[in-house]
Order: C-alpha cells, then structure tokens, then sequence
C-alpha cells in the first residue's frame, strides 16, 4: 500500500509539500494511480510523436486535493493547488510578449467515494424543491446572464493544443420579439498544461466585446410542463449523454418554473447512467449538488451541477477522457423575468 509517509520518502528533497502537515481527504492507491496515469499520458502525449498504439480510453477518477500543496509520486510529476485561486483553474505564467498566458481549466472536483445511483437522490431533491428568486419577478423578457467556454476552439495545425477564450453573455428575449445580447470576452484557458506552454507568445486577438439585436427565438417560446413533452424535448430515448446537453440548453434558454424542475429532475432520475456526486462547488463558487455521466462510447463525461434548494441548473461541464481533459462548460450566473431591456 502507498501510505502518506512512504510517498514522501519516494519524493524526497522533491516534495515541495515536505513541510506541509497533511490534510484530509486521503487518497487512495488507487485514486493516485489513475491520476498519475492519467498526468503522464497528457504529457507524453504533448511531447512525443503520435504513436499508432494508443492506451484504450478510460474514466479515471477525479480527486479532491486538500487546501495547500499536496505532492503525487508519478515519476517526478506534482500538482500544487493554492487556496487563493479562483474554482476549477491553475495558475499560468506571463507570457513572453507580455500578454496574459491564461489559465489551466481543471475539473470540478467531488469528492470520492460518492459514486451511487443518482436515482434516487434526484427524486429526493424534486421532492423538497423551493422557489427560485425569479420566481417573484415579472416582465416580459427572459433574461439570462452566464459564462461558457469551449466553443469555439482554436488548436494548433497538428490539433494537439487547443485554446479557447471565455465569454460572458447577457441575453433578453420574449416570445414573438427580437431580443438583445450583449457579449463580454474573457481571459483565454486551456484544457491542459501543454496547451498553455505551446501557446505562450503565439496568443490570437480576441474578437471584441459586442451587443447585437437579436431575431426571434429559434427555439419553441413555450417550454412544456407535462412529462411527455419534456421528455421529448429532453431526448431520453437517446441517453444520458444528449441529456445532459438539452437539460443544458433547457436552463440556459427558460426561466424553468418549479414544478416543471421537478419534473425535469424525476426524469432524469429514469434515465440510466447518472452517478451522484454529492455536494460540490462550481466555477462561480456557488454551492451545489452535482450528478455526472460517463459516457464509455464516445471518451466523455457530463456534469451537471445542480442549486440544492431550488433545483435551478446552476452549470455544465463536458470532459473527454484518457487523458482527462476539460472540453466545454457552461455556468448560469443569473436568471430573471424582466420587462427592462439591456
């Protein structure tokens, strides 16, 4: 067994954690070894010609590194996580032109152990849901206010290093009207390390911020209520994956009342493949629980993290596998009714 000690006479002088006192959560042997393996395959991967022989995909499993630094035993390889960065990011360094390099976009993490059924916890939550603060307000714009990041990616000519810029988005709309959106551009981030490393003084120029008028919707104005409507446009008969992307863009579209949440919550209960994962807090730093899908066919995994009260999606991820990489998210930051436009 790897206990605490024997992994810190392996690193030695190396462990920069040395005078560290350890923190709970322990991790496994196990768990270090599928992260480990998974750190050494991104980075041969960033270093090494492609090789014909690739490693068959698989979903290792994500940990919770305590506050402070904590050392792994990978063939030299540690992760320093410092306490004062902003949810799901790693520190970048400044870029050799002067720009900004960005940052490393890590996974939200849960905690382990907490790999159940998710059935039976999403009826529970359904069960107890209380109102959302838009429920109170009135107007006839829906307003939603959120950050994404994943679309669109630019990578490198050989498609090994992808970068992406985020970008916050306030959108006003109304059934049988334009609507308006404003958009914001972020900081750039990269999925992993050698993504940054690679496009550190080769940085692209952002588009500009921008607000635009907006047809009207190309999606029905009325959400639906009842189960079968909403099963329908969920698209369960196509798995848990697809799911997962219209229980998405259901949120980030609807300001979603609290009986069609339930509901919304009891289907996804039905659907086979959903894991809970307990309390987690998302990239706004807001509190919630979160469900995820392993989707073994395509290298995938969805999270989707839910308000623990109000059922209100609050953010979703997607995270291609072997290597764990973060591939899109998407954080709802606000929902309203409104009749103020912009």
């Amino acid at each position: 067994m790897f206990g605490e000690q024997r992994t810190r006479t392996l690193l030695g002088p190396a462990d920069p954690a040395r005078r560290t006192p350890p923190e709970p959560p322990r991790l496994s042997a196990r768990e270090l070894i599928a992260w480990a393996e998974s750190t050494a395959e991104s980075t041969a991967e960033s270093t090494a010609e492609p090789s014909a022989v690739r490693r068959d995909v698989r979903l290792p499993r994500r940990m919770v590194f305590a506050t402070g630094a904590i050392a792994v035993a990978a063939g030299a390889v540690a992760v320093i996580v410092t306490p004062d960065l902003p949810a799901g990011v790693e520190p970048g360094p400044a870029d050799p032109s002067g720009a900004g390099a960005g940052r490393v976009l890590v996974p939200v993490a849960y905690r382990p152990g907490t790999d159940v059924p998710a059935g039976p916890r999403l009826r529970a939550l359904a069960d107890g849901l209380v109102d959302a603060p838009y429920e109170s307000s009135a107007g006839r714009f829906t307003y939603h206010h959120k950050q994404v990041w994943g679309d669109p990616v630019m990578t490198s000519p050989d498609g090994r290093f992808s970068i992406a810029f985020s970008r916050e988005s306030k959108v006003w709309w109304t059934p049988g009207a334009t609507g308006r959106q404003t958009t914001t551009m972020g900081v750039p981030e990269y999925p992993d390390r050698a993504s940054r490393d690679y496009w550190a003084g080769r940085l692209p120029v952002a588009e500009a911020s921008s607000t635009d008028d907006l047809p009207l919707p190309a999606f029905d104005p009325v959400l639906p209520s009842a189960r079968p409507g909403l099963t329908a446009l969920l698209k369960t008969d196509l798995g848990a994956g697809v799911v997962s992307k219209e229980t998405g863009n259901v949120f980030g579209r609807y300001a979603v009342a609290r009986g069609t949440r339930a509901e919304i919550l009891r289907i996804l209960a039905d659907v086979p493949g959903f894991r809970w994962r307990g309390e987690v807090t998302d990239r706004a730093g807001r509190a919630g629980v979160a469900v995820t899908f392993d989707d073994r066919a395509h290298g995938q995994q969805h999270l989707l993290i839910f308000h623990a009260g109000t059922g209100e999606l609050l953010a979703c991820e997607l995270l291609t596998v072997g290597p764990l990489r973060m591939a899109a998210y998407q954080v709802i930051l606000a929902t309203d009714r409104t009749d103020r436009l912009g």
